[in-house]
């Protein structure tokens, strides 16, 4: 387990550039459905053509780390998602991911898969999304990320094709991710493939995954602060 002494000097100096800190239910994940709350860091260093959250690219504010504890205590969770953006590409990211998990959090990190994560705390569950050729992102996946996986990671695909579908089963069966990973989920690309289409894809080759709807664009249409 990766472990960053911070002193209280040094809490108050460590400072993220955040997009947003909200409170709603987990959309997608294997907690799914439950209230969470969502620490939002800015920046991407990823282009994904399906991305619904451009927004986060840049702005933001910046916060200290203990305001940031402060913002989310507030909402008194049990569950917390560091999100982007890429949130590992802001070095702080790893003694928040920390710090939560001291507060006695669940906490899990949504990562695009071309940052590093084997400096973030074991506690954490990490999100680790595996880019499709259709995302136009596949050359940044960083394949040794797949090494660091525990069973209480994840790793997500978002399918925008048939040949997409088939690509990811490809990598589920090369790296036997079903045996690294306590998830491994499938999900549509919303608007670019029939969600009903790769259920049935799933279900006819037995694959060992979790299929997922984005259960947040379902109820809120991607509205702010959901």
């Amino acid at each position: 387990m990766a472990c960053f002494a911070v002193t209280p000097g040094a809490l108050m100096q460590t400072n993220l550039r955040i997009t947003e800190i909200f409170y709603s239910l987990q959309g997608e994940t294997n907690t799914s459905g439950l209230p969470t709350v969502f620490v939002r860091l800015t920046g991407c260093p990823l282009r994904c053509q399906y991305c619904d959250t451009a927004y986060a690219f840049s702005g933001g504010e910046i916060m200290s780390l203990e305001a940031i504890l402060e913002r989310v205590a507030a909402f008194k969770p049990r569950y917390v998602c560091v999100t982007g953006g890429e949130p590992l590409a802001q070095p702080n990211c790893i003694p928040l991911l920390e710090k939560l998990c001291d507060a006695g959090y669940r906490v899990s990190l949504e990562t695009s898969g071309a940052m590093d994560i084997a400096p973030t705390d074991r506690r954490v569950s990490r999100v680790v999304d595996l880019k499709t050729p259709g995302s136009q992102e596949v050359a940044r996946n960083l394949y040794s990320n797949l090494d660091e996986l525990t069973g209480n990671d994840q790793v997500k695909f978002v399918i925008c094709s048939r040949e997409d579908y088939d690509w990811a089963v490809s990598k589920l069966i090369e790296y036997s991710l079903e045996q690294r990973a306590g998830e491994v989920l499938f999900s549509p690309s919303h608007g670019q493939v029939d969600a009903r289409a790769l259920a049935d894809w799933i279900v006819a080759d037995n694959l060992p995954v979790r299929f997922q709807l984005q259960l947040h664009k379902i109820l809120w249409n991607d509205e702010p602060g959901h």
